[in-house]
């Protein structure tokens, strides 16, 4: 992943909610990471969405936080916000409370955001807490890869 970032001299951010800096987290654990990551926003409650990422309150109003149109607009927030080419969000139900049987526990929403490219993926893990937060992040970042791949 930071391959294909540096090679296209593209800079990266995250805006997480269920992962909590998890991805952040992870990237940052590559050594060289500073030269292509800026950081990010960890973007739990809807206010911080809104505030800091320009989530549309009709986005979350109509589709909730845990969807694929706030998952995109976090992305987008990311990137406006922090100047970056590249944006990463995740948002989900970690669990092991939250889900309702439209939105269960372990439901994930991935937002990418590239020049000229937006991506969403849907997930659903069946893990406990800690493991549904590594899935998605996991996710995330393979998600990432294979959109960058060289």
């Amino acid at each position: 992943m930071g391959a294909g970032l540096l090679q296209r001299g593209w800079r990266l951010a995250v805006a997480e909610s269920c992962t909590g800096g998890l991805v952040g987290h992870w990237i940052t654990q590559q050594p060289g990471s500073s030269a292509y990551f800026v950081g990010g926003v960890i973007a739990y409650a809807d206010a911080v969405k809104q505030g800091l990422l320009g989530v549309s309150p009709n986005s979350l109003a109509q589709w909730g936080a845990v969807s694929g149109p706030v998952a995109l607009e976090m992305a987008l927030g990311a990137q406006r916000r922090l100047g970056v080419e590249a944006a990463v969000s995740v948002t989900g139900i970690a669990g092991p409370g939250g889900g309702t049987p439209h939105k269960p526990v372990g439901l994930v929403f991935v937002g990418i955001a590239l020049p000229g490219e937006r991506w969403v993926w849907r997930a659903r893990w069946d893990g406990n807490r800690a493991e549904n937060k590594q899935h998605s992040a996991q996710f995330a970042l393979e998600r990432l890869a294979w959109l960058l791949r060289v």
